[in-house]
């Protein structure tokens, strides 16, 4: 059984709340196992109805006259009674039967059971309807497997990343033998990813052509999804989809729309980049105009980078044999795009907006964070020649942006030279973006 962050999340929530939980996120992020994982953990009776795989299900709201009617149809369907205390009741696949929603509040308020529920293409499925339950049910997002979740699953222990952690607060260098074991094992991360049954079959066989299986299954359940949306394909939704390995190898991987079509225009198919966003399915990284908070108003949103959702699902649409010649460390072939996909997706699940830099005069940044509005310039390096950044130092010299420091991410331990930190890549786990906490009280001027 894996373990991941979401299950303390979980264990907090129905230990300190009566509200319904959703869980959102792409396909194959774990949603519903970690319902069912939390259900086991916590001695609960699990009455599950997928909207999916139990098409049946969507007629047991239907004609409800009340909450009593519709908890009765749900028992006579599980054929088994609910246990007041002891039930928790999990609506999965929600957004095949959105309407679901509209019951939560009155469910929530009878008192006598716990309600999940989860679902996929949430973002474009219920716009409408999502408002209903506010104040009845908390919303949380699912990801991949970071990078911390994949090695605790494969046998690193707390003590390893506990030390690692305190270098990086410190920023003192890793134990050498830690850091090249480490570094290895974010090699591997780089072609398993953090699918959920991705890294379960890794763990299980170990074999790498069972892992590419998997995620090609993957794959073709996106692709699906985005037929039955896309029906006639006149978005364009799947050939941008098939697009982003290419696009992310170019020499600035920015998203080329003319690379789709010659005479196409993005202001007629902006819609396509945000559905596959709404799904999470891809990851749009915008360019801003100046390195300046807040970066949301520098934005540009016809010029961006459109990461894959999970670098391992990413690393199996290359050919010619790459995972093995990553797990070599063969410094001959450019693993410069897979390298920041993994960066990006890390940042994204550790709540962090996605942005870059890049203009003629100064060059490109890979990332900007942007923290109590100060703006952190982050580069990504696969090579060894990772203190070489150009548009780095061009940002850090410029005094009108007033940049007071930098993340240089790449293979080697970790130093700080001037402004600039340098860190294995894999601290890139540590990096999670904080609610602000200053103190925000006001004192008007009074007649």
């Amino acid at each position: 059984m894996l373990k991941r962050h979401i299950d303390s999340v979980l264990d907090s929530h129905y230990a300190s709340t009566r509200k319904a939980l959703l869980l959102t996120g792409a396909r194959q992020t774990g949603k519903t196992y970690a319902i069912r994982a939390f259900a086991q953990r916590a001695g609960l009776q699990l009455v599950e109805l997928n909207f999916i795989l139990q098409p049946e299900t969507r007629l047991i709201p239907q004609g409800a006259a009340n909450v009593q009617d519709l908890l009765l149809r749900i028992s006579a369907y599980a054929n088994k009674p609910l246990e007041p205390g002891k039930t928790l009741i999990f609506f999965d696949e929600v957004q095949d039967y959105p309407d679901i929603m509209t019951w939560v509040k009155a469910l929530v308020d009878d008192g006598r059971f716990r309600f999940a529920l989860s679902g996929s293409l949430l973002g474009v499925e219920v716009q409408n309807i999502r408002s209903v339950p506010v104040g009845y049910m908390d919303e949380y997002p699912m990801f991949p497997l970071d990078f911390e979740e994949f090695i605790r699953n494969i046998g690193v222990t707390d003590e390893v990343i506990d030390s690692i952690r305190a270098s990086w607060e410190q920023q003192t260098p890793v134990d050498a033998y830690i850091h090249e074991k480490i570094l290895r094992l974010f090699n591997l991360y780089l072609i398993v990813g953090g699918m959920p049954a991705v890294v379960q079959k890794y763990i299980d066989t170990n074999d790498l052509q069972h892992v590419i299986k998997e995620q090609q299954s993957i794959l073709a359940l996106y692709k699906k999804d985005i037929a039955r949306y896309d029906k006639d394909g006149k978005l364009y939704i799947n050939e941008i989809f098939d697009l982003i390995p290419s696009e992310l190898n170019a020499k600035n991987k920015r998203f080329i729309l003319k690379n789709l079509n010659e005479h196409i225009k993005f202001s007629r198919h902006e819609n396509s980049f945000v559905w596959l966003r709404d799904v999470d399915m891809a990851l749009p990284t915008y360019n801003v105009e100046e390195p300046r908070a807040p970066l949301k108003l520098n934005e540009l949103r016809n010029l961006f980078k459109l990461f894959q959702n999970d670098v391992g699902l990413l690393a199996s649409q290359y050919v010619g044999g790459i995972q093995l010649q990553i797990l070599q460390g063969d410094v001959c072939i450019n693993n410069g795009a897979i390298y920041e996909n993994a960066v990006a997706q890390e940042l994204y699940a550790h709540g962090w907006n996605l942005y870059y830099f890049n203009s003629k005069k100064q060059g490109e940044v890979d990332f900007l964070l942007e923290q109590d509005a100060e703006v952190i310039p982050l580069e990504v390096k696969s090579g060894k020649d990772y203190q070489r950044h150009v548009a780095l130092t061009n940002l850090l010299a410029n005094d009108e942006y007033g940049i007071k420091r930098a993340i240089v991410l790449s293979n080697s331990n970790i130093e700080v030279r001037g402004k600039i930190l340098y860190a294995p890549v894999y601290m890139t786990m540590f990096l999670h973006h904080r609610p602000s906490d200053r103190p925000m009280i006001y004192h008007p001027e009074l007649p």
